[in-house]
């Protein structure tokens, strides 16, 4: 049996009430197990889109600058009063970070349950998991297959549900295809997967060349380039075969939103008879997931009446969705980790790694392709 440290290090985040974040590493106590609780060694925890809005906290990281603070290395960064304003709820309080990762169960309470992960491969959705230890409950562990790496399960929870989300809400709401933008992510490239098993129509909207031919390298049949002239059209063209009527945005910002509403629209009424001065009947809903784009949603009101705009995130949706259908999804990707959900990562860095002002630079870019992985051991 491991024995269990008392401390470890892990990485905190915290906005100033006058206007700072201040980005650190800390030691802390390593909880001991209760009775159905387990002690994770964390081995490794990726940085998601999801993750920079609690550790960067919309800060403008071209201010950022590490000084030292009894010893210990702080990265401080301006944060601008319009953003400061949606943030007093967490003034001052040094917030822990990281929404999933994976490591190696060394420790465990009496419970049968708990007892029978020791030294067992697991990964979890525990939050504050940018750290050395994390003491959680057995019951939220997804038991990876025997021999597969942390690095491996690192990103079984957040884009791997997410992906499948997207395709249960379709499913539910009455949709039959999708579109998805950004979609050369990771995550982007999952749902390629998840859609062509499930037989399900997707249009990919990427935003360079290259990303097209990385989805076309999987399979994906309709792949368009954002940047490209004669978009719209071929937007709509798509969606004319597809018949998509439902989106995921990961944009947030700017005119893509209303692009995807128009073009459904156009789409729409190209069917014949279809003309209405109140455009078509046909219902077409766009769903916002993330802020690529941090500017305004800027829409043109030319898609009719018969419209929605939401946002969409994925803890609401599997509080939504049930017990039954969070066994069942979380089942499916651990029987297909290694295939449909694996996860690529341009970068590794340790706990002071993610400290680095080069690093912060180029992570919070979110730029496809450029994926970073945190180990909280080192490699």
């Amino acid at each position: 049996m491991t024995t269990l440290p008392t401390t470890g290090h892990a990485l905190r985040s915290t906005v100033t009430s006058t206007g700072q974040l201040e980005l650190t590493v800390v030691e802390q106590p390593v909880a001991e197990p209760g009775a159905t609780e387990v002690v994770i060694r964390v081995e490794a925890s990726p940085i998601n889109p999801s993750d920079l809005g609690l550790w960067l906290a919309g800060a403008d990281v071209q201010s950022a600058k590490t000084t030292l603070r009894d010893g210990v290395p702080v990265v401080t960064a301006d944060i601008d009063a319009k953003v400061l304003s949606s943030l007093k709820g967490r003034f001052n309080e040094a917030m822990a970070v990281g929404n999933e990762g994976a490591g190696t169960v060394i420790a465990a309470g009496a419970s049968p349950t708990a007892q029978a992960l020791v030294g067992r491969t697991v990964s979890i959705a525990g939050g504050s998991m940018y750290a050395q230890y994390r003491t959680v409950d057995a019951g939220a562990c997804l038991v990876l297959p025997e021999g597969t790496p942390a690095r491996d399960g690192a990103s079984s929870f957040v884009n791997p549900l997410t992906a499948l989300g997207m395709v249960e809400t379709m499913r539910a709401e009455g949709h039959s295809s999708l579109i998805h933008t950004a979609a050369a992510s990771n995550l982007g490239q999952m749902l390629v997967k998840v859609c062509q098993i499930d037989d399900v129509s997707l249009i990919n909207v990427v935003r360079s060349d290259e990303q097209v031919a990385t989805l076309r390298s999987l399979g994906a049949t309709y792949v368009l380039n954002s940047t490209a002239p004669g978009f719209f059209d071929d937007l709509t063209a798509a969606i004319m075969e597809t018949g998509a009527t439902l989106a995921f945005d990961a944009t947030g910002g700017g005119t893509l939103a209303s692009t995807l509403l128009s073009a459904m629209e156009a789409a729409a009424n190209a069917q014949p008879g279809a003309y209405s001065r109140y455009g078509s009947t046909t219902y077409k809903q766009v769903y916002i997931y993330g802020g690529l784009d941090r500017g305004k949603t800027i829409l043109t009101r030319n898609f009719g009446f018969a419209w929605g705009l939401g946002g969409w995130l994925l803890t609401p949706f599997l509080i939504k969705a049930g017990a039954e259908t969070m066994t069942r999804l979380r089942q499916r990707v651990a029987d297909e980790l290694t295939t449909t959900f694996a996860s690529h990562y341009a970068h590794s860095v340790t706990l002071e790694g993610a400290l680095q002002l080069d690093a912060i630079a180029d992570y919070s870019r979110q730029a496809t392709g450029s994926k970073y992985l945190i180990t909280p051991h080192g490699a």
